[in-house]
């Protein structure tokens, strides 16, 4: 059992704060061994600055039970530099280890501060000191045993690699789709979640233990310019512009600038750098709150799937930058705000998704938009044949042994005149179907206008499809048309590479074929009339 003390001793099970007495140092100040940190001349404090410095806390307590012990930090794992020191009943040190983000030491615990200690029973003395920029919250050391500490840091460490892994993974996916696209809202979004990621990924320990990096700026720097990412995000997710929502453009470009001069400030005081990161975060916030619910109240679907994301993460996130310290001794508020992010990437991925679902719904749509028209363009709207500008494209791709069959019907100006036009149309339908129905797949009738129809096939087989013009005209005549009747006329692609001259070739072939065919009709009805 460990005995927590603040000048006074308090037995606790497990886990326990070591609660003392803070002091703050000037930043030369060096530990020379003092056995009471309070008579060394040092400024009393209730609790370390948030905007860092250099501070001691001094406490008094008792191990009860000899074991293994692990001496770590609560509430946050921002911490530049840390150094445990033990004394001893006599005042002698036993114990002597340090760490922290801007240390080289190796953390004998993966994503954790923690250092083991092996003490016998006994009365100590812990000297903490803290150098650090800043502070995310109050760090406040606590002992625990060893193996209560190795279950203990399980969940925040899985809760940590998972949401980096998600959002190393967003941010790749949305950066190739911003290149891919030219996406402002992608390439922002991903520009978002790497700011995130910096800071999460240097606060959390994962670039310290996996890379070796130790910059501790990258835990607010980056946040301030993931800020202004979100913003453009936003603006271009619901597209705000000048010309339709001016107010809310006007607005977004004030809120720019007053992150852009949040980015100054830090860098003129970097101290505070993490402080300023609270009034980026609430700046965003608050804009994405505001053009959320104005354009969700004018029936914006994507403003309210945004308004549902922004809404859960402003009371998660509120929730995050507001606390200063936990019960808890497995988690960070670090975690809290990893939780928070994660859930609203997420929650923004969805909608992202959602939006360009839409966006491939309304290019389907107008595809076959077009291609109706397409379609509409190039067919016959009496037989459903494809008309002569299909034709026309249909001669580009004809190939070398490929042919070109026109046709000129007989019969319908007698049908027209007799019967009227109804029974005209009725002939052309009847004719374009049975002549589709004959040439199958292997070849395709044109209608090119009034009377006149085509062939293209592509294997050339002109023989083949005279004899199929010959049994649609014959079908006609079942179908009771008797006095119909077709002259055709064909030539080869490799006749002449000129489509123009390759349809008046066929076109000649037609008419002298329709010629022929009247001066063949004229001399039998003169044999039987002599």
């Amino acid at each position: 059992m460990i005995v927590s003390l603040s000048w006074s001793c308090a037995c606790l099970a497990d886990a326990s704060e070591i609660v003392g007495a803070w002091y703050q140092a000037p930043e030369d100040w060096t530990y020379q061994g003092q056995v009471d940190i309070a008579a060394a001349g040092l400024k009393p404090v209730a609790k370390v600055a948030l905007t860092g410095g250099h501070f001691f806390q001094q406490a008094d307590f008792d191990i009860n039970t000899a074991g293994r012990h692990v001496l770590d930090f609560k509430n946050t794992s921002t911490i530049g530099h840390f150094r445990h020191i033990i004394l001893d009943a006599q005042g002698h040190p036993v114990v002597d280890v340090q760490g922290g983000i801007l240390s080289s030491e190796i953390n004998p615990f993966f994503l954790r501060h923690g250092r083991e200690i092996d003490l016998p029973i006994g009365h100590y003395r812990l000297l903490t000191e803290l150098d650090s920029p800043f502070f995310l919250a109050d760090p406040q050391p606590y002992l625990d045993t060893l193996d209560t500490y190795r279950q203990t840091i399980k969940p925040g460490n899985a809760l940590t690699l998972l949401c980096l892994g998600m959002f190393l993974g967003l941010m790749i996916y949305y950066a190739a789709l911003a290149t891919a696209r030219w996406s402002l809202s992608a390439a922002m979004y991903s520009i978002f979640i790497l700011g995130n990621l910096l800071y999460n990924g240097t606060a959390l320990l994962v670039f310290t233990e996996l890379f070796d990096m130790h910059r501790f700026y990258l835990v607010s720097i980056p946040i301030l310019f993931s800020n202004c990412a979100y913003i453009l995000f936003v603006m271009s997710l619901l597209e705000i512009r000048h010309s339709t929502y001016p107010r809310l453009y006007n607005a977004g470009a004030v809120v720019l600038a007053l992150l852009g001069g949040l980015i100054v400030l830090a860098a003129v005081m970097p101290h505070w750098s993490l402080e300023i990161d609270r009034y980026g975060v609430f700046l965003f916030l608050i804009y994405g709150l505001a053009v959320g619910i104005v354009l969700s109240l004018e029936g914006n679907v994507i403003a309210r799937l945004y308004l549902c994301a922004i809404g859960t993460f402003f009371v998660l996130g509120i929730t995050a930058i507001s606390v200063s310290s936990l019960n808890s001794y497995g988690l960070y508020i670090e975690h809290m705000g990893l939780f928070a992010v994660s859930v609203e990437v997420m929650l923004l991925a969805l909608v992202l998704s959602y939006q360009f679902a839409q966006l491939y719904r309304d290019k389907e749509y107008a595809l076959e938009c077009m291609e109706h028209s397409d379609r509409v363009a190039r067919t016959d709207t009496l037989t459903g044949l494809p008309n002569r500008v299909a034709l026309d494209l249909a001669l580009e791709t004809l190939p070398q042994h490929g042919s070109l069959t026109f046709i000129d019907m007989d019969g319908l100006k007698f049908y027209n005149d007799r019967f009227g036009h109804e029974r005209g149309d009725e002939l052309l339908r009847a004719f374009a179907r049975h002549l589709s129905e004959r040439l199958g797949v292997k070849a395709q009738a044109h209608r090119l206008g009034g009377d006149e129809f085509a062939i293209t096939c592509e294997h050339g087989d002109v023989t083949w499809v005279e004899s199929m013009l010959t049994q649609a005209v014959e079908d006609l005549g079942d179908s009771g048309f008797k006095s119909a009747g077709a002259s055709s006329g064909s030539a080869h692609v490799h006749e002449t590479p000129d489509k123009g001259k390759l349809q008046h070739m066929a076109d000649c072939r037609m008419y002298e074929n329709k010629r022929s065919n009247k001066r063949s009709r004229n001399e039998d009805q003169e044999s039987v009339l002599t």
